[in-house]
């Protein structure tokens, strides 16, 4: 049989109910490759205890011809920041190392019930913060397609072990652009759907207002598609989510607007590159496309995103003061620095993220999609934080994540797509944005065309 991370889902499912594998072999056949790869590359910080229990109970529901969902018998992988029952929860920091998760949060328990497999946890940096995934307690993650790099972060790990086909597909979180620029670093497709339209409840506490949202990795649309529609959906516990709109997709050319620079920002050279052909391609299938700068007025949001995350986990610590026995010094630093903002600060933060929600409903009035780049910089050192330099000019810790953190502050959706030809071995990512209660939209443009040519990619070796 073809191996199992080759495969799309629909084609794994497809053969369980030929019986031509079931989802006992299939569990050990991706046991078998993260041990070949993960030594590597690091992005598994835990395995599911009960793997074999749940690949037992899936498989018996094939024998008897009654799946839970298309997804029964799936194995993925989830960042280990979000709460996956008899595995620990240590969002990448010993505050957090020393318990065994008694639940699953609401999208984690979602998937179990649809007969979803958990592999493991993977790895992400501290508090999910930073833009790659490194940190004391498990070290740092490596790309699949090139180890001596970043899969970026901070859904680094999730992002690199679909790459390196060590699951068929991954659960990642995005609060600022954590599942589409890892995305876009190594190959992939990365949903971060609009705030609410997964609903949560169970999960680690927030240190970015509302801005973080649960979604999926995987290596087709397709694929990606299935992990949304099982997660998705309102629920009571989540008021975001009760309200959240479901729009049918578009059936016309679209009008898009392509934002390939950002003012005063640099952007590698390839990057550009693939943002124009992305732009063509959109163009050659009949949508309206224009180029043009950003209506939007970003760099107050840029400016003051630091604060978001040092407010943030000043309030945690205080509020849990246990964790800061546990917790690494640089975020304690961050911590001490948000205790020293004022309610005004905060109060400005607020004011800034409710103007420009009001003006990307305006943006959105006349336009369905924007295209631009997931991020601004190459995959850089595994071990460096962030890229120094972006196309030759100084650039400081957030410079490469210009395009992605107005998107989470707005609360709408985005889809990051690989643009190919490869550069050095890795495709593009570029994302595409769209309206609230537009996933289905993106999620529809994503799989219309060619957007990469993956070639000889890392799950084949």
């Amino acid at each position: 049989m073809t191996e199992p991370w080759t495969m799309t889902i629909a084609e794994l499912v497809e053969c369980y109910r030929t019986g031509a594998t079931d989802p006992v072999a299939v569990s050990e056949a991706f046991r078998a490759r993260i041990a070949k790869r993960d030594p590597a590359l690091n992005c598994y910080v835990a395995m599911n205890p009960a793997l074999d229990d749940e690949a037992r109970q899936s498989a018996a529901r094939w024998r008897t011809s009654a799946p839970l969902s298309a997804l029964d018998g799936v194995p993925i992988a989830v960042k280990d920041n979000l709460v996956a029952s008899g595995m620990p929860a240590t969002w990448g920091s010993a505050a957090f190392a020393d318990k065994v998760c008694a639940t699953d949060e609401l999208p984690i328990a979602r998937l179990r019930a649809a007969g979803a497999i958990i592999l493991g946890k993977t790895n992400t940096p501290e508090f999910a913060v930073d833009g790659y995934t490194s940190n004391a307690l498990f070290g740092t993650t490596r790309n699949a397609l090139n180890p001596n790099l970043t899969p970026g972060g901070s859904s680094g790990g999730s992002a690199s072990a679909v790459a390196a086909g060590m699951a068929m597909a991954a659960i990642g979180t995005d609060g600022g652009g954590s599942i589409r620029r890892p995305a876009g670093y190594t190959g992939l497709y990365g949903l971060k759907p609009g705030i609410g339209a997964v609903a949560r409840d169970g999960g680690l506490p927030q240190v970015l207002l509302d801005f973080e949202v649960v979604g999926g990795l995987a290596r087709s649309v397709a694929d990606l598609r299935l992990i949304h529609q099982i997660m998705a959906g309102p629920d009571r516990r989540d008021p975001a989510s009760r309200h959240y709109p479901v729009i049918t997709a578009i059936d016309r050319p679209l009008r898009i607007l392509h934002v390939p620079l950002l003012p005063g920002q640099p952007c590698d050279p390839a990057i550009r590159d693939a943002s124009d052909r992305a732009a063509a391609m959109l163009a050659a299938l009949g949508h309206e496309v224009e180029t043009a700068a950003m209506p939007l007025e970003l760099s107050t949001l840029n400016g003051i995103w630091p604060r978001i995350a040092r407010i943030g986990l000043a309030r945690m610590f205080d509020a849990r003061a246990a964790l800061v026995a546990g917790a690494s010094r640089p975020y304690l630093d961050m911590a001490a620095e948000g205790r020293e903002m004022t309610a005004p600060e905060l109060w400005e933060v607020l004011d800034i993220v409710d103007a420009l929600r009001r003006d990307t409903g305006r943006l959105f009035a006349d336009r369905d999609v924007v295209l631009m780049p997931c991020a601004a910089a190459r995959p850089w050192p595994a071990d460096t934080p962030f890229p120094a330099t972006i196309d030759g000019q100084p650039v400081g810790p957030r410079g490469h994540a210009i395009y992605t953190g107005w998107v989470n502050a707005a609360g709408i959706p985005a889809l990051a797509v690989p643009v190919g030809p490869p550069v050095d071995g890795i495709p593009v990512g570029m994302q595409l944005i769209a309206d609230i209660g537009q996933e289905e939209l993106l999620l529809s443009l994503g799989s219309d065309g060619e957007w990469a040519m993956l070639g000889g990619w890392a799950a084949n070796s």
